[in-house]
């Protein structure tokens, strides 16, 4: 077990200074003065027919920077992230963990990690179900950190794993 816990924690550690960095990134382009852009919303569904939750597939179209940014669901209640391929697992942030109902306590932030603010710790917790579009997976392991270590929401590989996935001409797409 810790042979795996290892290798995902330095995985997480890596997205999160990997988050952070974007995230320093955003704020200083937001600080300078705004180009006009024509882009297009962060995520985009493509289906021919509506597919029933469960199935599917979706289209995510890469946003500025390259990243892609998604709304999901957690357990049905609405949720942001950043699909991020080195994680190993989902990660949330405190305060958005506290919003859907996870709250470790102090005793269970027991998962050392390193972030690009230092060493850090996490929670595990498990999630009962992640919707995007109209992809479902249930049960599904994530970790929680405090908000000042990660500064969105990851949805890591303990999602992608469980559906097929692929990039195509600056899209990601997910298939069930």
């Amino acid at each position: 077990m810790l042979r795996i816990a290892i290798p995902a924690m330095m995985m997480l550690a890596a997205s999160v200074m990997a988050a952070q960095f974007i995230e320093q990134a955003t704020n200083r382009r937001a600080a300078a003065p705004a180009a006009p852009t024509t882009s297009l919303p962060p995520v985009a569904a493509v289906a021919a027919v509506p597919a029933p939750i469960g199935s599917g597939r979706l289209v995510i179209r890469a946003g500025q920077g390259g990243h892609f940014a998604v709304d999901g669901r957690i357990d049905g209640r609405l949720i942001a992230f950043m699909v991020d391929t080195g994680a190993s697992l989902i990660a949330l942030r405190a305060s958005d963990a506290a919003r859907l109902g996870f709250r470790p306590g102090p005793r269970d932030y027991s998962i050392r990690i390193g972030t690009a603010n230092g060493e850090g710790r996490a929670a595990l917790v498990q999630l009962g179900t992640v919707e995007i579009g109209t992809i479902l997976v249930r049960d599904l392991p994530a970790l929680v950190s405090p908000d000042e270590a990660l500064g969105v929401n990851l949805l890591g590989m303990s999602f992608l794993s469980r559906v097929r996935w692929s990039h195509d001409h600056g899209n990601l797409i997910i298939e069930q």
